[in-house]
C-alpha cells in the first residue's frame, strides 16, 4: 500500500509539471526546454524594458503602461516573429525588437485604411538607427494581412477599437490573423474599456470598446481565450469620458486579453 501511494504521488507530481509546461511560451515536448524558454523570456523582457536606447518619453510612461507585466503576459521570447498592429509611436514596438533579439523580427503593421497620422508616427520607429534594425514596416488592407511567414504573436494596444472606427472588416481581419499565426501562437489585445452594453458605439467618440464584444469577435475567428491580465484595470474610471480627457488620460480602465490559436487535433 505504501509503495502504491508513493508511486501515485510521483505520477501526480510529474503530470502537474508537464501540465504546467503546456502553458509555457514556445511550448516544447520536454519540461527542461520549456523551463529554459521561461527563463529566456524573463531575461528578454527585463532587457527590453531597461533598454537605454528607448526614448525618455517612453520610459516616462512606464508607470502607467506597466511594460514588464504586459510583455510577460504576451510571452515575449528571443527569436520570435511578432506583429505589432497599429503601433502608434512605437512604445511597445521598440521593446519587442529588443526582446526578440537579432534572431527575431518585429513587423509594425499598419492597415491601409488607417489615417495618415498613424503612418507618420510609426515611420519614426522603422527609420530608427541600427538599435532597432529588426523592425519591418508592413502596410496592407487589414483583411488581407499577410506577414510572409508565420508569426508567434500578434499584439495591439489601445487600437483594436480603431478598426471599428476606420470601418474595417474586423471579422475578416481576425481570420487573417488566425491564418498568419503558427499553431499555438498568441493574439494579445489591450484596449480602453467601454461601459457594459455600449458595444462598439463609442469606438470613434470615446475611443473605447466593450470587452465582451472583443472576446466574441476574436473567438468567432477560431481563437480560444488563453488568459486575462488585471495589470491595467482601473475601477475608478467611470468609462464615460473620452480617453484623451485630462481627468482620465493615462489612467483609463483597460482590459488585456490573450488568445491562442489552437493546435491541430
Amino acid at each position: 500500500m505504501m509503495r502504491r501511494a508513493i508511486l501515485l504521488l510521483t505520477f501526480v507530481a510529474a503530470a502537474a509539471t508537464l501540465g504546467a509546461c503546456n502553458d509555457l511560451p514556445n511550448r516544447g515536448r520536454y519540461a527542461p526546454a520549456a523551463v529554459s524558454a521561461v527563463d529566456g523570456s524573463r531575461a528578454a523582457v527585463a532587457t527590453a524594458v531597461a533598454d537605454p536606447a528607448r526614448p525618455a518619453a517612453d520610459r516616462e510612461r512606464d508607470a502607467a503602461r506597466k511594460p514588464s507585466e504586459i510583455l510577460a503576459f504576451a510571452r515575449l521570447a528571443p527569436g520570435q516573429r511578432v506583429a505589432d498592429m497599429l503601433p502608434g509611436g512605437g512604445y511597445f514596438t521598440r521593446m519587442f525588437a529588443r526582446a526578440v533579439g537579432d534572431s527575431g523580427r518585429v513587423i509594425a503593421f499598419l492597415p491601409t485604411e488607417a489615417p495618415a497620422q498613424y503612418v507618420t508616427a510609426i515611420r519614426t520607429v522603422s527609420d530608427d538607427d541600427a538599435a532597432y534594425a529588426n523592425i519591418d514596416l508592413l502596410q496592407q488592407p487589414s483583411p488581407t494581412f499577410r506577414p510572409g511567414e508565420p508569426v508567434d504573436l500578434v499584439f495591439t494596444a489601445q487600437n483594436y477599437h480603431d478598426l471599428h472606427a476606420f470601418g474595417s472588416d474586423v471579422a475578416a481581419f481576425n481570420r487573417a490573423i488566425f491564418a498568419a499565426l503558427r499553431p499555438g501562437g498568441l493574439y494579445v489585445v489591450i484596449d480602453h474599456a467601454a461601459a457594459d452594453g455600449t458595444g462598439v458605439t463609442q469606438a470613434d467618440t470615446l475611443h473605447r470598446i466593450e470587452q465582451s464584444v472583443v472576446r466574441r469577435e476574436i473567438e468567432a475567428a477560431g481563437f480560444v481565450l488563453d488568459g486575462e491580465s488585471p495589470a491595467l484595470r482601473n475601477p475608478a474610471d467611470p468609462r464615460t469620458a473620452t480617453v484623451f480627457d485630462p481627468s482620465i488620460r493615462g489612467r483609463t480602465d483597460q482590459f488585456a486579453l490573450r488568445f491562442r490559436k489552437p493546435f491541430p487535433r
